[in-house]
């Protein structure tokens, strides 16, 4: 009767095991995204030595990585003189472009004939193609840094907007109903529940600005400009220098990257609820 009442008692139960905290999966699974995107880039570097060596194609039309590295080494001086000029318009540019597009979108978003009647317009602006306005602007604004803002703004102006209004759009429904049943104004509304709504949209079109604002640069010191990395690259591939070409693009795409890099921290920093929702930790 005691071995059965033995084997009759409940079996004694295990504490449950304390959850790992996520963050550390999360920074472990970020190193190693880290390490894969370094092997992906190695992988395609070593690809494109190999072809620009044993391929069909000329290395003055496709140089090696290796002739590209020497070109950031040998030109370091003319690649930097000609890099901070075209990193002033970039910067002012997208300074210019988010101003503009932020009261834009808060402008679409408060008045309805406005949007229904200006937006199409926006969209419409986006199929010009950029070469067909860019000597437009230059004969009007002259060869300062004018013309160069004014294109670089209208192509980082368009992805502000939309991605702002959008934001705005997204807003609760019924905690602005809640907030009007308890008579607050308008512009109140605006400015506590919809405004902080519109800094992740803010955000997120800002990134996507800092690319379009490196090609629209380009396309405005190829207009009429003295000096930057798109008259380096226009200068060289005439001359036959297509590794310093290279080795602007280079520098451009790797300034994007550090721009892209730079917002998202500061997005972190700035706007911490849009990356951490309500009702647990995602990291």
């Amino acid at each position: 009767m005691r071995a059965l009442g033995r084997i009759a008692d409940p079996p004694a139960t295990l504490p449950p095991r304390p959850a790992q905290p996520r963050a550390r999966r999360g920074g472990s699974g970020r190193f190693v995204g880290a390490l894969a995107a370094a092997a992906i880039v190695l992988v395609l570097f070593g690809a494109w030595e190999l072809y620009a060596d044993l391929g069909p194609v000329d290395r003055l039309i496709l140089p090696a990585p290796h002739d590209v590295a020497k070109a950031l080494y040998v030109d370091r001086g003319l690649l930097w003189d000609n890099f901070t000029v075209t990193a002033g318009e970039v910067l002012l540019g997208i300074v210019v472009a988010g101003a503009a597009g932020f009261v834009c979108a808060i402008a679409l978003h408060m008045w309805f004939t406005l949007r229904i009647s200006v937006y199409p317009l926006l969209v419409a602006s986006q199929t010009i193609p950029i070469v067909m306005v860019a000597p437009l602007l230059v004969t009007w604004l002259g060869f300062g840094l004018a013309p160069k803002l004014a294109i670089i703004g209208l192509i980082s102006f368009f992805p502000i907007v939309v991605t702002t209004l959008d934001a705005l759009g997204r807003v609760d429904a019924e905690l602005r109903k809640l907030l009007r049943t308890l008579d607050a104004p308008r512009l109140r509304i605006l400015r506590h529940v919809e405004l902080p709504a519109a800094l992740p949209g803010l955000f997120s079109g800002a990134k996507l600005a800092v690319v379009f604002a490196v090609i629209g640069a380009v396309f405005a010191e190829w207009s009429g400009s003295d000096a930057g990395l798109g008259h380096l690259f226009q200068q060289a591939i005439p001359q036959l220098l297509t590794a310093r070409a290279y080795a602007a693009v280079m520098i451009l795409s790797a300034f994007a990257i550090a721009l892209f890099g730079l917002l998202t921290l500061a997005e972190r920093l700035l706007v911490p609820w849009a990356k951490d929702p309500p009702g647990g930790n995602s990291r």
